[in-house]
């Protein structure tokens, strides 16, 4: 048995292989070869162990991990996988295998080890399950409920609404899919880019994956076997957007000590044991941190504990609490800790999908994230669903935190995934309620869908070379309530009555050579900061002393940026003059308006766990509700965390006529070839074409897995 790596010019793998086992040991090993650096990242992440080389930066998150069980609840879900389902446990082994053959060949290639003195680990069966798990965890927006808790208690229930968008901490998409009555060749189309945290190296992994049973081109999330999210089989292929659905459950816990450890007050009255154990999260420089793990019969206690909220070291119970009932401890429910299930069984059969119908069978098996998922085969045929678990309880549950000592707050059994049909032979996707509506609260505004289907509407087919122009259009339809309130402004200085003017003249375009964008997103911080300060919202300027990586849920500021269209909108506003707010703001920008562009300060902004040497990172076009969604957070920064982490095109008539790209490149090694070569591509919109033509590629290496093994 044999396994052939193959480049194409952008460096990304081409895979070959005898079978199927053999294939995903060739994709683990060529994914550390690649990205050996990310992945060590992202496993010691999964563990909560990070911070022993990155530091006190990474602190709060390996707390966050070990308090909610992330690494216990791959191990379950890996042995539950084993039991159900052994051929796709041995196919992740496999990929595991791969891992750990080529890691030591990816550190000597990546700097970044050397610089914080990591030596690479050994990956487990269940670390892909972990480094899921650990992507996906926050996908959610579980967070959200504590703000709204806060926004609750301070301003009244109204405040659910008019804050309600996707806040900072979620992640979305646009997809669209074409039927063969909308396209040139008569067969469909799809086409999308999911957005997420900008990472460098990126989140997603262009890869080809070929053997007797599927030959197939795709996104990897690296670190795990197969292509999950974006794949085209040659036969069918399929895209995701995130269904902002919400399946994880916040409860307030009651707890107490005891001479045994910790119980807690469950929906009957009585008290229950609660597991507990101390785990040491080691610090680089500062040595370790004991941490309590404490679990009840509703999940993990991700924040606070039987001495209520506050730091590592816990703070006392607020004052006005009574009796021996600690105050405050906050448990997390989440469907795989429930479940012991995350789904893989679904990816080797979406690898041997040849139709739709497959695709749909396949996705029986997804757990989470929830998404909508849009597919089509070569017959035509199409697909568009939600796929993943959303338990089925009081809706109470999905608002807010609830108590955990009082019945009627429990998970009954898991809702029927929904099905979406097409409106004129197309379907289209951007976080927006949809099929998942009765699964969510808080959707994306409608913007974005609402401007695909208008491009979309402006011809009546569209080829695969076509679509890419969609992808980059920077229309900001949430421009119009601001811009509305300029209207009705009087008594302005000149210097603001002509900004007024230009402002009103501007084509609410956010491209990257635009002045008037500058000044718009000028005037928006400037607007969003002043409501901010406004005494009404002072109880919430400073957050709950909840852990630190849930707190960019709890930022005013953030949530006033991403909610302004509403709050500007609302018949009231807890006594705000938002009139002589905008009028203000416009008086303060007219003193010095930006006179550069708005990619000036527009900038990418990606994650990387060390920081980079210097390296100016270019400047973008879009904004948050454009179809270009490049999220920077108004009133806070123009810079953009967030964005398109991949875009694509499949073509259902032909498979290299389709197209892909990335932000940065195939190779996470710093300064190699293909580091980031993509770039210059991706800030334009253009794409690669996909390349299936064997001889058209690069030989690499040929390999015997049964040796190498042995």
């Amino acid at each position: 048995m044999t396994t052939e790596t193959y480049r194409d010019a952008w460096g990304i793998p081409h895979l070959r292989a005898t079978g199927a086992r053999e294939l995903a040991r060739a994709q683990g090993r060529v994914t550390a070869a690649d990205r050996a650096w990310q992945l060590e990242v992202e496993r010691h992440r999964a563990q909560g162990t990070s911070a022993s080389f990155l530091g006190a930066s990474a602190l709060s998150w390996d707390v966050f991990a070990r308090r909610a069980r992330l690494d216990d609840t791959a191990r379950r879900c890996f042995a539950a996988l084993e039991r159900r389902d052994p051929e796709t446990a041995d196919w992740v082994r496999a990929y595991v295998d791969g891992v750990n053959a080529g890691l030591a060949e990816g550190a000597v290639r990546t700097p970044e080890f050397a610089r914080v003195g990591l030596a690479p680990g050994r990956w487990e069966p269940w670390t892909p399950l972990g480094v899921w798990l650990g992507t996906h965890i926050l996908f959610a927006g579980f967070p959200a409920k504590l703000w709204r808790e806060e926004a609750i208690r301070h301003l009244g229930p109204d405040a659910v609404g008019l804050f309600a968008t996707d806040g900072p901490g979620t992640s979305g998409s646009n997809g669209w899919l074409l039927s063969g009555t909308r396209t040139t060749t008569g067969l469909p189309l799809l086409a999308g880019d999911p957005h997420r945290f900008l990472e460098e190296p990126g989140v997603y992994q262009q890869i080809r994956l070929s053997c007797p049973e599927f030959d197939v081109v795709g996104l990897a999330v690296p670190g795990v076997p197969g292509t999950a999210h974006f794949a085209h089989t040659g036969l069918v292929a399929w895209s995701i957007t995130n269904a902002m659905a919400d399946y994880q459950d916040l409860y307030r816990e009651r707890l107490r000590r005891t001479g045994a450890g910790v119980e807690a007050l469950s929906p009957e009255g009585t008290w229950q044991r609660a597991v507990r154990r101390v785990e040491v999260v080691e610090v680089a420089g500062e040595g370790a941190v004991e941490v309590e793990v404490i679990e009840t019969a509703r999940g993990p206690v991700i924040a606070g504990g039987p001495e209520g909220l506050g730091g590592l070291e816990g703070t006392p119970a607020p004052s006005g609490c009574t009796g021996e009932v600690p105050p405050m401890a906050i448990a997390l429910r989440y469907p795989p800790r429930v479940t012991e299930d995350l789904g893989f069984s679904a990816l080797l059969p979406l690898l041997r999908a040849r139709t739709v119908a497959d695709v749909d069978r396949a996705l029986d098996a997804w757990t989470e994230p929830v998404n909508v998922v849009q597919a089509a085969d070569t017959t035509g045929a199409v697909l568009h669903r939600v796929a993943g678990r959303v338990p089925v309880r009081p809706r109470t549950n999905s608002l807010r935190v609830v108590p955990a000592w009082e019945k009627g707050h429990a998970w009954q059994g898991w809702h029927t995934p929904p099905y979406g049909t097409l409106d004129n032979g197309t379907a289209v996707m951007a976080n927006q309620r949809g099929p998942a509506t009765p699964l969510g609260v808080e959707f994306a505004p409608p913007h974005r869908a609402n401007r695909i289907r208008t491009l979309l509407g402006q011809r009546p087919t569209w080829s695969a070379t076509d679509l890419p122009a969609i992808h980059t259009d920077t229309h900001l339809a949430s421009a119009a309530p601001l811009l509305a309130h300029l209207t009705t402004l009087t008594t302005l200085t000149p210097e603001a009555g002509r900004l007024r003017d230009r402002l009103l003249s501007w084509n609410r375009h956010m491209d990257a050579d635009s002045t008037e964008a500058a000044v718009y997103a000028a005037l928006r911080t400037a607007v969003v900061r002043r409501l901010a300060a406004h005494p009404a919202f002072a109880a919430l300027t400073e957050p709950p002393a909840y852990p630190e990586v849930l707190l960019p849920w709890m930022s005013l500021t953030a949530r006033i940026g991403f909610a302004l269209e509403h709050l500007l909108n609302a018949e009231e506003l807890y006594g705000t003059d938002r009139r002589e707010t905008v009028r203000e703001a416009l008086e303060e920008i007219a003193e010095a308006p930006p006179t550069a562009p708005w990619s000036s300060t527009h900038r990418v902004a990606p994650w990387r766990a060390l920081p980079e040497p210097p390296y100016t990172d270019p400047g973008l076009a879009g904004d948050h509700d454009c179809v270009n969604c490049t999220t920077a957070v108004p009133g806070i920064t123009d810079l953009a965390a967030r964005g398109p982490a991949a875009r694509y095109v499949w073509d259902l008539n032909d498979r290299e006529n389709s197209r892909w790209i990335v932000p940065f490149g195939a190779d996470g090694v710093p300064g190699s070839p293909h580091h980031r070569d993509q770039l210059p591509l991706w800030l334009k919109g253009d794409l690669a074409r996909v390349v299936t033509d064997w001889t058209r590629l690069t030989l690499e290496r040929t390999d015997n897995p049964e040796e190498a093994h042995a």
